[in-house]
């Protein structure tokens, strides 16, 4: 039976094109915002969600750093995809066609030198997918869309110019959300532990927090704050760690955490993937 994976945005959006790499065989649910991908899982009308955390342009996700930990869910995996901005036109379109071209603002300031060479007259959309959708919609031959491949399959629409982006190393870091843990076997390869923690307001509390991973060996890939509540005292960390729960070297380093802080929880433990 195929199961649900929800994401954020319309059929054809990068999100989409990262449920259907982890997921191809399963049914894709677009949700609207992140808080209605989030509740899909919760509440069961899916059962994994596929969530964008950080892109190599941008910087995190913020919303997913607030939502998440208040979530009640589980990280089960990670996924990176490669973000190519594609020029798409109508059937029967040809790049000496096109006019204009419209998409998310992001992604028209993505593709400068290509817009430029081309002298194209930029229109803000929604966002990549759904601009796709209202060329399709449209059917005029001097307006393209710049969107993913994924979006010129969804929507039938040409693909006129591949990877038109300024920047080729833009990918974007898709964590995948469920009700269950689904934790893999302390020898199942290279495995990522995700946790969020409050330090204790004593001096140097961070500084003595942190002692425990670097004196224990273990490699702390991320570590990212931010205020809770709206708050400029009370700040929540969100990290990740190369390592498994149940390897010592994690279990020594969780414990000299846990003396400095007054808050602890692990979000998942996961498989690690390769960037892209």
């Amino acid at each position: 039976m195929s199961r649900k994976i929800a994401f954020q945005g319309e059929p054809g959006a990068f999100s989409h094109a990262a449920a259907h790499a982890l997921f191809p065989s399963d049914k894709a649910l677009p949700c609207t915002t992140f808080e209605d991908t989030i509740a899909a899982v919760q509440n069961g009308d899916a059962e994994f969600g596929v969530v964008p955390v950080e892109n190599s342009l941008y910087g995190r996700i913020t919303d997913i750093y607030h939502l998440l930990p208040k979530s009640g869910l589980f990280i089960t995996g990670e996924h990176f995809l490669r973000v190519e901005m594609n020029l798409l036109g109508v059937p029967g379109a040809t790049l000496a066609d096109i006019k204009a071209v419209q998409s998310l603002s992001v992604a028209l300031g993505q593709c400068r030198k290509f817009i430029s060479k081309h002298k194209l007259r930029t229109i803000n959309g929604v966002d990549t997918a759904g601009s796709a959708r209202e060329i399709a919609e449209k059917g005029d031959k001097s307006v393209g869309a710049i969107a993913s491949l994924f979006a010129a399959e969804v929507y039938g629409l040409s693909v006129l110019a591949q990877n038109i982006e300024d920047a080729a190393h833009n990918t974007t870091r898709f964590l995948v959300i469920s009700k269950q843990a689904e934790e893999p076997a302390p020898d199942a390869g290279k495995v990522k532990t995700t946790f969020v923690f409050r330090v204790r307001n004593v001096p140097a509390a961070l500084y003595k927090a942190m002692g425990g991973f670097a004196t224990n060996g273990v490699n702390m890939t991320k570590l990212e704050s931010y205020m809770l509540d709206g708050s400029f005292t009370a700040t929540q960390f969100y990290a990740d760690i190369e390592g498994h729960p149940s390897d010592r070297s994690v279990q020594l380093a969780f414990e000299e955490l846990k003396f400095f802080t007054d808050h602890f929880h692990v979000l998942g433990v996961y498989k690690a993937a390769s960037a892209a």
